[in-house]
């Protein structure tokens, strides 16, 4: 069954990308198939009359023209066998024309499409079938981790608190209040002293592509097991409830049906199925999981064939993603090992 794509990829229009890595440019261009797509560097003047396409919370590049539009772009919410800061090809990104769904400052497209789409009962229908799917596979967005981990017998109520990349925009626009991963634990053990809590460092920090947060090497002193090679997916089917800020962690575990407590506003806080410490005045509408489902996963990002020849549907995206994953494997290989070096010379962590 064919799905229609989302808005940005069906017009004719003039894109000028700026500042991306080259190793982006295919991709970016399999996102715009009918578009005349430029890429410029850092400092170039921008023509009038064009879509600007920016990475992230990029800043806008001086002496912009009012009647320029502006495109942001960002790792979609099923991306890839592999992890984004290996420069891993995406599977899924997102493009957004009013802000970006971690920026919980202003409205983003996905926060308006939540808070607004007409649900219908086909469309959750689907998105049912697409959360039962992921479940079933234990997908999850970068899908990596080849430990298995075992629920300690005597725990009758184990807490998930995944760690995130302190330095990530996600925390600057969508944590009001706390903002360190050791200030979430401590948090949480504060919340809930008689609980089991399993801390999961963020998979970027236990590759070391990305600085470990303050203090984040003690964390087994508010916690009760520090796990970093269990997958994602098969983690969240062992615990009792997951405690963030606003890691995608939780999202992924509503779609299994897990208690999530919210400490910063993610985008899918807000909507009735989370319990959320920070409340973010906007989102006023309540959604079934399902509407949640259909909002994030169908509508909102853009799917890419690996061949890097045409934009897919959420639900052939999910089956490449397994067969991926079998084809790769969920260990780390001598030629990941050699690339993540190579890598840590470049941004400087060691």
């Amino acid at each position: 069954m064919q799905h229609p794509m989302v808005r940005f990829p069906d017009m004719v229009m003039d894109v000028v990308v700026y500042a991306f890595p080259r190793w982006k440019w295919s991709v970016v261009r399999q996102c715009f198939p009918k578009a005349n797509v430029t890429f410029v560097k850092p400092g170039a003047v921008i023509p009038d009359g064009v879509w600007l396409l920016l990475w992230g919370k990029s800043n806008l590049p001086q002496g912009l023209a009012s009647d320029i539009r502006v495109l942001r772009m960002e790792d979609g919410f099923l991306r890839s066998v592999g992890l984004g800061a290996e420069l891993v090809r995406p599977l899924s990104w997102v493009i957004d024309g009013r802000g970006m769904y971690y920026d919980a400052t202003t409205p983003s497209d996905l926060e308006c499409i939540l808070a607004t789409h007409p649900f219908d009962e086909a469309l959750c229908a689907r998105a049912a079938e697409l959360r039962e799917c992921i479940v079933a596979s234990r997908l999850t967005k970068y899908n990596v981790g080849g430990g298995f981990w075992t629920r300690p017998s005597h725990a009758t109520r184990v807490i998930l608190v995944p760690g995130q990349v302190e330095s990530d925009a996600s925390l600057a626009y969508g944590a009001p209040g706390e903002r360190s991963n050791m200030g979430l634990l401590r948090t949480v053990r504060a919340m809930h002293p008689r609980a089991y809590i399993v801390y999961k460092p963020h998979p970027d920090v236990v590759a070391r592509l990305r600085k470990q947060g303050v203090c984040e090497q003690d964390a087994i002193a508010w916690c009760d097991e520090v796990l970093t090679d269990v997958s994602m997916g098969d983690l969240l089917l062992l615990v009792d409830e997951v405690h963030v800020l606003t890691s995608l962690t939780g999202f992924e575990a509503l779609l299994q049906g897990k208690r999530v407590v919210c400490h910063g506003q993610p985008f899918y806080s807000g909507w009735g199925l989370t319990h959320d410490c920070v409340p973010n005045p906007r989102r006023q509408r309540r959604l079934s999981l399902d509407a949640l489902v259909a909002g994030v996963l169908i509508e909102y990002p853009l799917y890419m064939s690996r061949d890097g020849k045409v934009l897919i549907s959420a639900e052939q995206a999910l089956d490449t993603l397994v067969q991926w994953r079998q084809r790769r494997g969920m260990k780390v290989h001598w030629w990941q090992r050699i690339t993540r070096t190579i890598l840590r010379i470049f941004i400087g962590v060691r």
